[in-house]
């Protein structure tokens, strides 16, 4: 296994952040959002070297001033979620693409983790996709996913609970028809009815990143049920530090690296505050999961 840049040597350096587990979110009205002082400063008091870009205005918005910001904390960039728009004939997603690949080159950052966005702030719902949405989905993460190896930078689809790929015949079908890796989130394929064990079983050799978070499956319940609304499930805590909810992530890693995975795992568990929070706040769960994971990986 070669170390990854921006971490310690050995299994420490596949260990990134991301600024979602401190409640910073693309989506309007999500909460409380942390300054990047507090999360940038947190996520180097807990040792680690490398974190994810976060939503669009929490760094730099230019990519040599996004990579200096990251530099000044002894951070760097593993990548960053883009959610962007692929169903539409109408609308060509590359320029858009093309924009989060230069702040990954700027930045040394390997990956852009892709998101199939419905057009709708939120994830609370999403429309119905037909065929030709469909065929064009498949068709713009595969013009993407060369571009981007063309460049240097390895493109890779979320399914994420509210997007056009969350559940797991949609998996299934995207991994038969497009030829973008896969970014195996352990929570939103729980929530979407998929086992992300299973997952990780059927299509080890298609991850290129994976993003962590155990899941409190009661409440995962009430989401596929339609009884209660996602964003409503993430403030009641439905997504849980490593191993305090149901997931068995050790056993996905486990899988994933006897299959030769060598990537990188991001601490990703979705909070949302409703206040600035008093005492030590979001970063102590993340500390819990990056105790567990460093004791998984060993």
């Amino acid at each position: 296994m070669q170390d990854q840049p921006g971490g310690h040597t050995g299994f420490g350096s596949r260990i990134a952040g991301a600024p979602i587990s401190w409640g910073v979110c693309e989506v309007p009205g999500w909460g409380h959002q942390l300054a990047p002082d507090r999360v940038l400063t947190e996520m180097r008091s807990l040792g680690l070297g490398a974190t994810e870009f976060g939503p669009d205005g929490f760094l730099a918005d230019d990519p040599e001033a996004k990579a200096r910001q990251l530099e000044s904390y002894g951070l760097t960039a593993v990548g960053g979620f883009l959610p962007i728009v692929l169903h539409d004939p109408s609308h060509d997603p590359l320029p858009e693409a093309d924009r989060f690949i230069d702040s990954c080159l700027a930045a040394g950052a390997q990956v852009m983790v892709l998101a199939a966005s419905t057009g709708i702030d939120g994830y609370d719902d999403r429309p119905a996709l037909d065929e030709l949405g469909w065929k064009t989905v498949v068709n713009s993460l595969d013009r993407i996913a060369d571009h981007a190896q063309e460049c240097g930078v390895t493109a890779a689809l979320h399914p994420h609970v509210g997007t056009l790929i969350e559940t797991g015949d949609e998996v299934d079908r995207l991994m038969r028809e497009s030829r973008v890796g896969l970014c195996l989130d352990t929570g939103h394929l729980a929530v979407g009815g998929s086992d992300p064990v299973a997952v990780s079983a059927t299509y080890a050799d298609r991850v290129t990143h994976v993003h962590l978070k155990d899941v409190d499956m009661a409440l995962a319940g009430r989401v596929m049920s339609g009884d209660l609304a996602f964003g409503a499930a993430v403030k009641a805590g439905m997504f849980r530090p490593l191993g305090v909810g149901d997931v068995d992530v050790a056993a996905l890693v486990s899988t994933l690296d006897a299959a030769g995975y060598s990537g990188w795992y991001v601490l990703e568990q979705d909070v949302m505050l409703d206040l600035a929070p008093e005492g030590a706040g979001p970063v102590a769960n993340v500390r819990i999961s990056l105790d567990y994971l460093s004791g998984v990986l060993g």
